[in-house]
């Protein structure tokens, strides 16, 4: 039996839905002919696609012919919601394009056309509208023939049907052969050469109507072919989507079958369903050629490939806007962005991005309309009344030259370097990103972990923070070490390298761009050239057609975003002006840019080039431009320039004991730069306190930060439980605090960090009157730390305790005070003997001791 996938395509208002609602109807699956006018049509169930009258999100149905079961899969044709038709497209056996026989090719049918194209989908036309279009079917062909392709031919039924295979014939060879042989052309060499798109068919009618809906139907059943499948399964992935908290995986089966409970990388199917309009079907195996939602996955995307399928192609549709998302008040942004972050599992090119620095969220969006959907959709979904900021130009940026960039991350207990080679690629390439490291230097693992990482971040630029693409970066070396690496390590290591590359590179920022076609009047040609020329289009010279002037060109989307309301009124109504993404290319302003964006590259702490590199037990910083000196690895790449040999950096400790005040600023001098000397005394922090009366202590508590795993493995009682049970020492650790703020009276602030508890976001208890943080996974206690003690150290008395030198050099920066590991012990020692004391003479005198507990230690 063939079982094929359909897709219905169209530029919006041509009258696919209504083509569909035709089609579903005269084979029998409808019982009623429904309208999106009446807003009852089968295939529209959202209620904001039938409020507006148009189709947002891709949906099937399933339609029984006689030779086999047809799956149609009506696409969205809002330019607006192009990036939901192309995710489709992946997953067609053949597509049908519907042109309005009123309108004929437009804008969008263009894009459709060349998607169609780059995907290598079969097509057939199907002209709607012919019930009420001025213009005869011999002009419409023509125009198809003339904008789209010269293999579009009249399909429609006819008694003579020697001109219709003479027309074949010349579009074919095996066509030919066989009509010069006998007049006829066989219909599998038909059907062959329509797979292959040396023909497009072409019918005329009205869906309204129902008129060459039986043509069409049957034009499908006789020329259309089942693909060969393979006895393995494979399948691809074109869209999630969410019902009743349900996650489904929505999935073509290219081969074998899928049953329910299977597993799919480590993951249980829990159901398969089969959708037809808002209903569905649930099956328990799904053969090849069918389209299904799977129940039970949590970790696909779409576009992804299964099995023996490889991933879909990058997209060609981006968003080139992007937008602030501005919440009610008392809503809880991480809430928000969570919730975002999972519409953009069901549309990925919605590039949800969160800004720590300011607390917004970022979204890309293809236009207005998308917006207002977006906008239904988020109060919908998640009960939020969101509204958005005026959009802005997705800028992106590249490199112009080869560039190696080294990360080494080696705080303590932690091990990880990685080299990259990061090299331009031509406009539109995007991001490549490989390994060319061989195994017996770095672990197959290790190497996939790195390029999952590398895949996983949005990695920005160094000119304003946007990100990068056409670009290829290679792992060359790395090395990691078998007692102390973790996965969290390498990831590190991996994006310090590519942001120390970027920092080498020379950078280039990049806009998007349309591909233009301007039909004016001839009088308006001066008009029109000077307003390309100040936009900086790049056209061919215009050409004449009748009594109007065409231009064709490419220029910046930031000038020709609203350009058609301009050329409207200056044509008086007469002007058409077709626009479609064409790329990313160097900006035309770009100082302008950058300097209006002000993007401070030192000042990104998320995203940083610095590596941290350790000796005799403790982590240092080093800043990106010195990081080459001291790298552990040698990638032998060369540029053909003549460096001059460097000498190796080599930190020595001045004695085995902890670095004291004045050796940790001779560090930080070394690393950060030297303090000016010019620099008032009075105006210096605690480094230098000024000659005279001392500054008086900040008002307020006193904070205590508490870097949990350096304190746990430098204490030999925390260390020897932890061999044993890792909680077990945390929960120690936590009592011992517990107490220690009881009889200290100040706030303390233990800190665990997510390489040892995996969590996505930072999660924060309350045990004891002290505060645990278990940071987001990722983020490092030492990160967490450093962020906080600058912002305390501003209004109080701030304490760190550690003894990762790395860390401690930024606490002096912070202007905190530092702590050893061995310091504290002997003050929580010290405090422990203080309480028993108060215990023993609060005994004496009957009085209550509650909030103070005492670890007695035995043996």
């Amino acid at each position: 039996m063939k079982r094929l996938v359909i897709g219905m395509t169209a530029h919006v208002d041509a009258g696919k839905t209504t083509l569909s609602e035709a089609m579903l109807y005269v084979s029998g699956e409808l019982r009623k002919l429904g309208r999106v006018d009446k807003r009852d049509s089968f295939l529209d169930t959202h209620a904001i696609e039938r409020s507006r009258g148009i189709t947002v999100f891709a949906k099937q149905a399933v339609m029984r012919l006689e030779d086999g079961e047809y799956t149609l899969l009506d696409t969205p044709g809002h330019s607006d919601f192009s990036a939901e038709t192309e995710r489709a497209l992946s997953v067609l056996d053949c597509a049908i394009l519907v042109i309005s026989g009123i309108d004929g090719v437009q804008s969008h049918t263009m894009t459709i056309w060349r998607l169609l194209k780059r995907y290598n989908i079969p097509v057939f036309v199907f002209v709607n509208k012919t019930d009420i279009s001025v213009t005869g079917r011999d002009f419409l062909l023509a125009e198809l023939k003339a904008r789209l392709s010269d293999r579009i031919t009249d399909f429609t039924p006819r008694e003579d049907k020697a001109p219709f295979y003479e027309s074949l014939s010349d579009l074919d060879e095996d066509m030919m052969n066989s009509f010069l042989e006998t007049g006829e052309i066989p219909r599998e060499e038909i059907a062959a050469a329509v797979s292959k798109r040396n023909v497009f068919p072409c019918y005329f009618g009205s869906a309204l109507k129902l008129t060459g809906i039986k043509e069409l139907l049957a034009g499908l059943s006789e020329y259309t072919e089942s693909p060969d499948y393979s006895e393995e399964f494979s399948a691809r992935i074109y869209k999630i989507t969410t019902d009743n908290n349900i996650r489904l995986t929505h999935m073509k089966i290219t081969g074998g079958s899928l049953k329910v409970r299977s597993e799919i990388n480590g993951e249980k199917i829990t159901g398969i369903r089969i959708y037809s309009g808002a209903k569905y079907t649930s099956v328990d195996i799904a053969p090849a050629g069918s389209l299904i939602a799977a129940a039970g996955l949590t970790k696909t995307n779409a576009g992804e490939g299964i099995g023996t399928e490889k991933d879909s192609f990058s997209p060609v549709l981006e968003p080139v806007l992007t937008y602030r998302l501005i919440l009610p008040d008392g809503t809880d942004i991480h809430t928000m962005y969570k919730n975002m972050l999972l519409l953009e599992e069901e549309d990925p090119t919605l590039h949800v991005s969160f800004e720590p620095r300011s607390e917004e969220i970022r979204v890309s969006l293809m236009g207005t309309i998308q917006l207002e959907i977006l906008t239904a959709v988020i109060k919908e979904r998640f009960g939020t009344d969101v509204s958005f900021d005026r959009g802005s130009i997705a800028y992106k940026e590249t490199i112009s030259a080869p560039v190696v960039g080294i990360g080494h991350y080696e705080p303590l207990r932690h091990y990880a370097e990685v080299h990259l080679l990061m090299e331009p690629l031509p406009a539109g390439s995007g991001l490549v990103i490989a390994s060319d490291c061989s195994e017996d230097i770095l672990d197959r693992n290790w190497q996939r972990l790195i390029i999952s990482n590398l895949h996983s971040k949005t990695h920005v630029g160094i000119l304003t923070g946007s990100p990068i693409t056409d670009m290829k970066i290679t792992l060359v070396t790395g090395r990691a070490s078998l007692k102390h690496t973790e996965g969290g390590d390498f990831r590190q290591a991996a994006c310090r390298a590519v942001r120390m590359g970027l920092r080498y590179a020379e950078s280039v920022l990049l806009e998007p761009f349309y591909s233009f076609t301007l039909n004016i009047p001839r009088e308006c040609t001066g008009r029109a050239l000077n307003d390309l020329q100040q936009m900086g289009a790049e056209f061919s010279s215009p050409e004449n057609d009748g009594e109007n002037t065409v231009f064709s060109g490419i220029a910046p989307v930031s000038e020709m975003a609203d350009y058609h309301t301009t050329a409207a009124g200056y044509t008086k109504g007469k002007g058409r002006l077709i626009c479609e993404f064409k790329g990313y290319y160097p900006c035309h302003n770009a100082e302008e840019i950058i300097e209006k964006i002000g993007y401070d590259v030192d000042s990104d702490l998320e995203n940083t080039a610095d590596s941290v590199f350790c000796a005799h037990g403790a982590g240092f910083g080093v800043k990106w431009n010195e990081v080459k000196k001291y790298a552990h690895l040698e990638n032998g790449i060369s540029f053909g320039k003549e460096d001059k040999p460097e000498e190796k950096a080599i930190y020595r400790p001045s004695a085995s004991k902890p670095a004291d005040d004045e050796e940790l600023m001779e560090i930080f001098e070394r690393t950060y730069g030297r303090k000016n000397k010019d620099i008032p005394t009075e105006m210096r922090r605690r480094y230098e306190p000024p000659a005279g009366k001392p500054n008086p202590l900040p008002k307020g508590p006193e904070y205590l930060l508490v870097d949990g795993y350096n304190i746990i493995f430098s204490w030999d009682e925390l260390k020897k439980a932890a061999a044993e049970n890792i909680d077990l020492a945390r929960h120690k650790l936590i009592q011992l605090l517990c107490n220690y703020r009881g009889y200290k009276k100040c706030e303390v602030i233990l800190v665990y960090d997510a390489y040892k508890v995996k969590v996505e976001h930072r999660e924060i208890e309350k045990t004891g009157g002290i505060s645990v943080i278990y940071t987001k996974e990722a983020e490092t206690a030492d990160m967490y730390i450093e962020k906080v003690s600058h912002e305390l150290a501003k209004d109080f008395r701030v304490r760190v305790a550690t003894s990762d030198g790395a860390e401690q050099v930024i606490i002096l920066g912070n202007g905190a005070f530092r702590v050893s590991a061995a310091e504290f012990f002997e003050e929580i020692k010290s405090a422990e003997s203080e309480i028993k004391k108060i215990i023993e003479q609060n005994a004496l005198t009957g009085k209550n001791t509650r909030g103070i507990k005492v670890i007695e230690k035995k043996g």
